[in-house]
């Protein structure tokens, strides 16, 4: 059930009535039912995963974590960390595992058969089990209580706006939410709410879908393309990967305001960053606050020595690349980002420039960097990658320029000027500073948006790029 269909706007409407209409004391069972059945319109069997990722949690965090004897509480901590991750490599990365095997015993000539998994990747497992592991290490911090009630738990871990693709929500926001709801809609959050829903259906049908429409038909034949075909098609998957993932988490919270709940800002428009660095201050901002805080700095931070600090960087974005996707593309997508980071910290280049020229030149150069390090990300498998790579650095320009005008006046290029004229105004934080506008502002943006969606939309409901994750 994708959020941008038919199907899911008719489901929406009905939870909505049916949650407002409710007593607050009961909303959660309804949210909680809603939540399972919208998951379970993916693959019925796989909500018992859901199940057993909540149990486990539930009941170690309760008669372990939360105890107050040390050792009952590390041991519990250890149990709730080893469990999901353990889910998470079964579904995830056991065939990739495999694979690795098989190529290391290859190098000295040992002959070994992968045991691949014919076991199907649940949709937004790496969302709601690093969601579950912060709620436990949360806990062991004694930074929350763990949470009595299972069914309003098991919300929390399953609500369906961020279930598939997030924002990764800590308990203290959401699940303080679930048992203190909101006792009416405020009209605000209405506002809010539709106006991020339809920004966030612009991003996906009309500048996401017709990229990769572009994108597809230059990747899927790279071998017969040249390197300026192939540098408007890394451009235009870097457009499609943001506009997709932000286009569902502003989808995601607008959805959640109107049942009341608010999420976390998830994207700060990324592509105008100076440095790789602020880059991951405005991209998938959950994603890297909880590597912050569960990775980085229990390893140390930035605290201890300056080898120690680029250690921690490097472990960080390597496990990044890793969390995204079971592949050695996306492992070098990982390494690519914590190098350049580390340059940027040796180099000192990575506090944001005050002065209106320079400032404008490093958000060119860095979007530049940021569109070759998506080329691992698109590309499929370490010898694809390096041909594109290759074929890039071969690059006669004029054939760029072709590649450009052969598209100039299509859905996706007009969706993508839109957009990024958007960001550099009024959306550079979140669109909802659109509702502050005058009255002529807002309508002329809404027809505006709704246009476009209506004339350029793609409508063949395509799935979000992130689901795979």
């Amino acid at each position: 059930m994708l959020f941008n269909s038919f199907e899911f706007i008719l489901f929406l409407v009905t939870v909505i009535l049916f949650h407002w209409m409710m007593k607050p004391a009961y909303r959660w069972v309804a949210l909680l039912l809603a939540s399972y059945l919208f998951y379970m319109s993916w693959e019925p069997t796989y909500i018992l995963l859901i199940l057993v990722s909540t149990s486990i949690d539930y009941f170690t965090c309760l008669y372990l974590t939360g105890s107050t004897d040390k050792k009952k509480k590390k041991i519990g901590l250890a149990v709730s960390v080893f469990l999901n991750l353990g889910l998470l490599f079964t579904f995830k990365y056991f065939n990739f595992f495999q694979e690795a095997l098989h190529d290391l015993f290859s190098l000295f000539s040992i002959q070994y058969e992968p045991n691949v998994s014919s076991l199907l990747l649940p949709v937004g497992i790496s969302f709601y089990t690093f969601q579950t592991i912060s709620y436990s290490i949360d806990v062991y911090r004694n930074e929350i209580q763990s949470e009595k009630h299972f069914g309003k738990f098991a919300l929390y871990v399953s609500f369906f706006p961020q279930l598939i693709a997030g924002p990764i929500e800590r308990a203290k926001g959401l699940l303080g939410q679930i048992n203190e709801p909101s006792t009416k809609l405020k009209i605000n959050q209405v506002k809010e709410g539709l106006t991020l829903f339809i920004w966030g259906l612009f991003k996906k049908v009309v500048v996401a879908d017709n990229a990769q429409i572009i994108a597809d038909h230059y990747f899927n034949n790279s071998e017969f393309q040249n390197g300026g075909s192939l540098l408007f098609a890394a451009f235009l998957f870097t457009v499609q990967i943001y506009a997709d993932f932000s286009g569902y988490s502003d989808m995601a919270i607008g959805t959640a305001k109107l049942i009341g709940v608010e999420l976390s800002t998830n994207f700060k428009s990324p592509y105008f960053s100076q440095s790789i660095a602020e880059f991951w201050k405005r991209w998938h901002i959950t994603l890297s606050l909880w590597l912050r805080d569960y990775v980085y700095i229990p390893l140390g931070g930035s605290r201890i020595g300056k080898l120690s600090h680029l250690r921690n960087l490097f472990i960080t974005f390597f496990l990044a690349g890793i969390w995204h996707g079971a592949s050695w593309n996306f492992i070098v997508w990982g390494v690519l980002h914590a190098i350049l980071i580390i340059v940027e910290k040796l180099l000192k280049i990575d506090r944001p420039s005050k002065r209106s020229f320079f400032k404008t030149i490093r958000i060119l150069l860095n979007f530049c960097l940021i569109i070759l390090t998506m080329i691992p990300v698109r590309t499929e498998g370490l010898p694809e990658m390096l041909s594109v790579f290759n074929q890039i650095s071969q690059i006669h320009w004029n054939d760029l320029y072709f590649a450009v005008v052969q598209y100039k006046i299509s859905g996706a290029m007009i969706g993508i000027l839109f957009l990024f004229i958007m960001e550099a105004t009024i959306a550079r934080n979140s669109i909802v500073a659109i509702i502050n506008k005058p009255l002529l502002v807002i309508y002329s943006w809404a027809i505006s948006v709704i246009i476009l969606i209506l004339l350029l939309g793609d409508n063949n409901g395509d799935a979000f790029f992130y689901f795979q994750f």
